[in-house]
């Protein structure tokens, strides 16, 4: 099968309905548009949210919580990810980048202690649990928190 052969299965799609097209076709005259009015006009009808004056859903709601414009967005990593790096290597923002680990924009690595590690590394990271700075250390490598 190729990309040029692939169709949509039967009866899946059906065209958009055509309006304005004449009285006989049910679709006339005002084409479904009601008569007068702002929905009836060009360019009119009403923006997303708006319910004709009445208080919007959002406005009645109650608003709860707190949002921290200040927070650090970590990319978090574990433990068991760090096998597909040799012996010794040197684990840093960099190499988790290249390695294909991190993916996007963030503040900073956090390092989380799912897994096992068997073999020393040079961690270089912006946050790291206990669990998994315990685990690093007793692989025999270091950790460095930036």
């Amino acid at each position: 099968m190729k990309l040029n052969e692939l169709s949509p299965a039967k009866g899946s799609k059906r065209s958009r309905q055509r309006v304005g097209r004449g009285v006989a076709s049910g679709w006339g005259k005002t084409a479904g548009r009601g008569s007068k009015g702002q929905g009836a006009r060009s360019g009119g009808g009403v923006r997303p949210g708006y319910e004709g004056g009445q208080m919007p859903i959002h406005r009645r709601l109650p608003k709860r919580g707190f949002t921290n414009i200040f927070k650090k967005n970590f990319a978090v990593i574990n433990i068991r990810d760090l096998s597909r790096f040799e012996n010794g290597a040197t684990v840093d923002e960099v190499a988790l980048v290249k390695s294909g680990l991190v993916k996007g924009a963030y503040d900073g690595i956090k390092l989380l202690g799912q897994g096992d590690i068997d073999f020393p590394l040079q961690i270089k990271v912006s946050a790291i649990s206990k669990s998994a700075q315990e685990k690093i250390v007793a692989a025999g490598g270091t950790v460095e928190v930036l």
